[in-house]
């Protein structure tokens, strides 16, 4: 005696074939990421002042580069499992690159931080320009120093090349001179 099965031939073809492309999940999930790993045994040691959100704003171009600047900017910092949530606003053209960059900018905003951003929220709508960032070492030059330079520069015939290094000069006496920290 021959026992068939219940199901229909074809039916049962289709199930075999589900099975055949079925992937089954990893008992344990493995270890996770090295950073992820170095973060936690870090941040015991790390200061426990944490960057505040007008900080990020002020070096948000130096944190992330000029790029990606431009596409976003930090909105909140909200508490969230682990550490803290950082949301950024998105030109919506953009929010694709920007969500691809995602790990690298959580890393970037982590390191100056403090090492406790462990997400990034990202919301989608429009902002002003960037904020003008005001140069602070602006020292007027007086008439007597403008008037040396000039002087000083007499001598050179070609005019371009001349008013070329007058503003050269001019820079580099205006500038306010580095002090170390």
């Amino acid at each position: 005696m021959v026992k068939r099965s219940s199901l229909d031939p074809l039916e049962e073809a289709r199930a075999r074939v589900k099975l055949r492309y079925a992937k089954a999940k990893p008992v344990h999930p493995g270890p996770g990421t090295i950073g992820t790993a170095a973060m936690r045994l870090t941040r015991k040691k790390l200061p426990q002042k944490a960057a505040t959100l007008s900080r990020l704003k002020v070096e948000w171009t130096e944190i992330v580069g000029e790029q990606l600047a431009r596409l976003c900017r930090p909105e909140k910092l909200s508490p969230a499992k682990g550490g803290r949530r950082l949301t950024l606003m998105v030109i919506p053209a953009a929010s694709g690159l920007v969500q691809h960059q995602s790990e690298i900018i959580r890393q970037r905003v982590s390191v100056a931080a403090g090492g406790d951003i462990t997400a990034i929220k990202i919301l989608q709508g429009h902002f002003g320009p960037a904020p003008k960032v005001t140069k602070k070492g602006h020292i007027p030059l007086t008439p007597e120093q403008r008037d040396a330079l000039i002087a000083s520069a007499a001598s050179i015939d070609d005019k371009k090349l001349r008013d070329a290094l007058v503003s050269l000069g001019e820079a580099v006496l205006t500038a306010e001179p580095e002090t170390p920290n």
